[in-house]
């Protein structure tokens, strides 16, 4: 069975525009993510999931130099989107990432990606991000890839929710076996933000990196991110009141 991984990529973001190429430290964020994923050991394989939106010809060109491979869709109903580059690519274990989310530990993917593959006689659907005890930022959802085929099929075209994914699954617990990881004690840190929706997240993610690479990590794990924000707490304070819209969508206390 193949495992692959698709990063939600686009140029047309509002709050933070062409946020997934904007540099980090030298090195555009969408390949700084792809990197990271790249050292996982369950990923057989990773695609850029992007628009036919013609702006999104510049993602389509940075996947062509790094020789990374890409699928274009919808730009508005990504459940086809995605969908679609399931079924065309033949993918029977999907990994849902976002362009956002720079910051993917490959540990904690692969712990999903394993609870999945152990238990995919009993579940469709692994998730740490149903609820948030992760930093926001660390969302990982597996599953089956005829599972999302299925929830395209069945839902109707002009369903303004197409614009998301994985609820089109984890909705519906009657047709669909669910199942959520929550984060053991020591990544328990849900009010952490390590995603990139605005300037103030970009800034302090760029700081983030930036401390890693100018002591030499060639990678850094999670554990070692949150020990280094919990001796900055100034760096943890810098996006900590942004809103946060999928917010309506977690099941948190």
């Amino acid at each position: 069975m193949r495992v692959v991984a698709s990063i939600q990529a686009r140029l047309g973001s509002t709050r933070l525009p062409k946020k997934v190429l904007k540099e980090i430290n030298g090195k555009p964020m969408l390949l700084r993510h792809i990197e990271r994923l790249k050292r996982s050991r369950l990923l057989d394989d990773i695609i850029v999931a992007t628009t036919t939106n013609r702006q999104d010809d510049e993602i389509v060109d940075f996947c062509k130099t790094h020789n990374i491979d890409y699928y274009r869709g919808s730009e508005d109903d990504v459940l086809d989107r995605v969908a679609s580059m399931i079924e065309e690519k033949n993918i029977d274990i999907h990994v849902e990432c976002f362009g956002d989310s720079p910051l993917s530990d490959p540990h904690v993917i692969d712990e999903v990606i394993g609870y999945y593959l152990k238990y995919s006689d009993s579940l469709d659907f692994v998730s740490n991000s149903l609820k948030t005890t992760y930093p926001p930022g660390q969302e990982v959802l597996v599953y089956s890839g005829k599972s999302l085929i299925e929830a395209n099929r069945r839902v109707a075209k002009d369903e303004p929710l197409r614009e998301h994914v994985s609820i089109h699954i984890t909705k519906y617990p009657n047709l669909y076996r669910i199942k959520n990881l929550e984060a053991p004690s020591y990544y328990n840190f849900p009010n952490i933000f390590l995603e990139v929706d605005t300037f103030e997240d970009f800034e302090m993610i760029s700081a983030i990196f930036k401390h890693f690479d100018d002591n030499g990590y060639n990678h850094f794990s999670l554990a070692q991110i949150l020990d280094f924000l919990l001796e900055n707490r100034s760096l943890i304070d810098m996006n900590n009141q942004v809103e946060r819209r999928w917010k309506e969508f977690r099941e948190d206390d």
